[in-house]
Order: C-alpha cells, then sequence, then structure tokens
C-alpha cells in the first residue's frame, strides 16, 4: 500500500502543508501517525479520494488555473485505472489538473498503477489553448 507524508501529500494537491494539516485535524482525510513519535502518513487510496473531489470542485479550478501556465511534466498522483485486455485508461490528478493517459494494459501493469501511486505526467501537445481571466 502506497502512503505519503504531509508535504508529499500537499504538494501533490497543490495545497499547503498546514491546509493539508487542517483538513487532517478536521476529518476530511483519514492519516495516522507511527506510534505518536514518526510521521503523519496518508494512505495513496484516501489521499486519491480527495484529490478527485478537489479536482472536481468548480471554484478551485477557476482560481488556481486561470494564473497559472502549466510545464509540461507534472507531478500527481492516480485516482483511477480501467483496463481491458489491450487497453488502460488511466485517471490522474496533478496539482488542480485533472488529466487522463491511454496506454496498453501491458504499460500500466509493468508501471504498478493503481489509485494513490504517485506519477509524473509527461504531456507534448501540438495545440495548446491559453486563456486569460
Amino acid at each position: 500500500m502506497t502512503t505519503y507524508r504531509v508535504a508529499e501529500a500537499a504538494a501533490l494537491l497543490g495545497v499547503s502543508d498546514d491546509t493539508l494539516r487542517r483538513w487532517i485535524d478536521a476529518g476530511r482525510l483519514p492519516a495516522t501517525s507511527g506510534g505518536g513519535s514518526g510521521p503523519t502518513e496518508i494512505a495513496g487510496a484516501e489521499l486519491a479520494a480527495l484529490a478527485v473531489s478537489l479536482a472536481d470542485d468548480p471554484d478551485r479550478r477557476l482560481t488556481r488555473a486561470a494564473s497559472v501556465s502549466a510545464r509540461n511534466r507534472l507531478a500527481g498522483i492516480v485516482v483511477g485505472v480501467t483496463k481491458d485486455v489491450v487497453m488502460a485508461q488511466v485517471d490522474m490528478v496533478c496539482g488542480p489538473y485533472r488529466l487522463v493517459s491511454l496506454m496498453s494494459a501491458e504499460a500500466a501493469d509493468e508501471l504498478g498503477l493503481e489509485p494513490g501511486s504517485r506519477i509524473v505526467a509527461s504531456v507534448k501537445a501540438t495545440n495548446v489553448v491559453v486563456e486569460t481571466p
């Protein structure tokens, strides 16, 4: 099972460590600490579920995406994998961005992709639309 420390999880979601700790304290994100003295850890599947809810929030998308120019490598977390015999659809959340990748099922298996997996999405596009608020 993949787990994340607070700083790692916050970076993947595009929020501050303090914000993530407040969400943990408020019960919005389950977390465990290593026997009271160890670091706080968040299960990958729990982080993926929160990432989906944040990516679907229209207010967050407008305020974050409108002021940031994304680079072509985005660190994120897998929130879903749908596979058949030949192909796989991998749903990811990278900060405020939700991405979908289509790849062979074999590639998804070799990468060990599952909800909660840490990934870096490399994006190459021949046509990119840039908007300002």
